[in-house]
């Protein structure tokens, strides 16, 4: 078994959430880590119709347990009312819960407890290089790093279902769709955009729908967890700079799918845009589990001079290229940057096959790069 990153170590005697997108490996991780604890598996029909019927036993089950592990609800957006009990028993009992799901979006909608402060919050990603033994970069760009289509030797099926019936079918019965088509064709427009400006005209140009239907679309993505926007950095502009934000899937492999990319290779047309999403995969995921919880944003001129990744508040400016022999034009980003803003780190993440300092700008190669990312030499 893959050990995953211990992101909540510090949650000792806090109850918590835990959120994820489908297939991220949640439920393994928690088994894991407590498999001893009281667990209510949401998605075993039993289960579900006695806790939907009559909410309260939960209450009467807890109570007579009198185990002093964490209480463990798997998939809890699926009956939001439970969580009046366990509300109930935070305060009254102090027991401790941790609450997994694939989207907080149903709770939120149907304004139930989130209990108000009274849980942590965290996220779990697909697969981080930090975390494979042997990582490889090309079977990553390949399969994508959702556990069980990484692992796979032919993951294109399970991609596929995937996509059939989580992207597809139970994102929109959770969002209440009923255009299967619409919704379909968005899923492949959204594609093309991933990693770049999102033009919602240009999308309900694409799709037969509404500026105002793609929006939605998006936002429901966002809260289900199987994307996000990526705003750009607007802190006191001397040039002009684009507003718009990019939107970036969860997972590579769901976008290769989408697109019909086929194999690829280092060198490839697809690879760029397959490295560049895969580092922010790296940076987002680091961004939440080392504790930092740095903001991300892009930078681009209205000249389209750009930066990929800016960390926090310009504490590390990122650009990412593919290319195995980085010169000053790889960095024209970089250096635009770093005359407009006051930046500590400028780095071009390359396949370089070393390290090297040319003028303020480190070259790093990617595999270095992300050992001191997760190392916290990045930032911190």
């Amino acid at each position: 078994m893959i050990e995953r990153q211990q992101f909540f170590k510090g949650s000792e005697g806090e109850s918590f959430f835990l959120w994820g997108a489908i297939q991220t490996g949640k439920s393994t991780l928690l088994k894991a880590l407590y498999p001893d604890s009281l667990w209510f598996d949401l998605l075993q029909t039993d289960v579900f119709g006695r806790l939907q019927r009559n909410p309260s036993q939960l209450r009467e089950i807890v109570l007579a347990s009198q185990s002093s592990y964490p209480v463990v609800i798997d998939e809890i957006q699926k009956i939001p009312a439970l969580l009046d009990e366990v509300h109930w028993l935070i305060e009254n009992q102090r027991t401790r819960f941790v609450l997994s799901g694939s989207s907080p979006r149903k709770i939120i909608r149907t304004q139930a407890n989130l209990l108000g402060g009274r849980a942590l919050r965290y996220e779990l990603f697909p697969f981080v290089s930090h975390e494979i033994p042997d990582f490889s970069l090309i079977r990553a760009l390949n399969h994508g790093l959702l556990p069980r289509h990484y692992l796979a030797t032919n993951p294109d099926k399970l991609i596929e279902s995937y996509i059939g019936n989580y992207l597809r079918d139970e994102i929109m019965a959770e969002a209440r769709l009923r255009n299967v088509t619409s919704f379909a064709r968005f899923l492949e427009v959204a594609a093309f955009s991933n990693g770049e400006m999102v033009n919602y005209s240009n999308i309900a140009s694409e799709t037969g729908t509404s500026a105002p239907t793609v929006k939605e679309y998006f936002q429901i993505l966002e809260d289900t967890l199987v994307g996000r926007f990526l705003p750009s950095f607007q802190k006191k502009p001397k040039r002009r700079v684009i507003l718009a934000p990019k939107f970036y899937f969860f997972d590579i492999g769901i976008v290769n799918y989408l697109l019909k990319r086929g194999n690829i290779e280092t060198g490839s047309e697809t690879f760029g845009n397959a490295f560049e999403h895969f580092i922010y995969q790296e940076l987002i995921a680091h961004s939440h589990y080392s504790g930092v919880q740095y903001p991300l944003y892009y930078w681009r001129t209205a000249s389209q001079i750009e930066v990929d990744f800016v960390l926090g508040v310009h504490e590390a400016a990122v650009e990412v290229k593919s290319t195995s022999n980085a010169t000053p034009r790889h960095a024209k980003g970089l250096k635009s940057f770093a005359e407009e803003y006051t930046v500590k780190k400028q780095i071009l993440v390359t396949n370089d096959p070393f390290p090297r300092q040319m003028g303020n700008i480190l070259v790093l190669p990617w595999n270095i790069f992300l050992q001191q990312l997760w190392a916290g030499k990045i930032i911190n």
